[in-house]
């Protein structure tokens, strides 16, 4: 499943519950593994820098298709459960090894990142993630 193209693609959607801050996504396919970088912005913020927030290797699992197996490289208490939540899925969904580092902020959500609002985020950035990876990636 393997491709032989280094493919980069950038998305940017807005996160749910949220007048001004969007989501941002870089997915860099690369041979034989793929790096995905999540992190938001608003508008008064787009120029300064993030914190790097979790950083989480996962591979799928060659006995149990299934699952993923994660592990955890970089941990921020504030993101390591959705990071690694985003790592299995992409892992599982593409038979491929994922780096993902996130530092996406649920403060500026209308309830400041509730378990819905958190719920949303994550069927958003699944979707845009999903939608965007090269179909070389994807397993028939």
């Amino acid at each position: 499943m393997a491709t032989n193209q280094n493919e980069v693609v950038q998305v940017s959607i807005p996160l749910p519950r949220s007048l001004d801050t969007r989501i941002f996504i870089r997915l860099a396919t690369q041979a034989k593994a793929l790096v995905l970088s999540l992190t938001t912005a608003s508008q008064e913020e787009l120029g300064a820098p993030r914190p790097m927030g979790s950083f989480v290797y996962a591979l799928p699992d060659r006995f149990n298709p299934q699952q993923a197996i994660a592990t955890t490289l970089f941990s921020a208490e504030s993101s390591l459960e959705f990071t690694t939540r985003v790592a299995k899925l992409v892992a599982r969904k593409t038979q491929l090894p994922v780096y993902v580092t996130n530092s996406i902020s649920l403060e500026s959500t209308g309830m400041g990142g509730t378990v819905e609002e958190e719920m949303e985020a994550f069927k958003g950035v699944a979707e845009a993630i999903i939608s965007n990876l090269p179909k070389t990636v994807l397993p028939s």
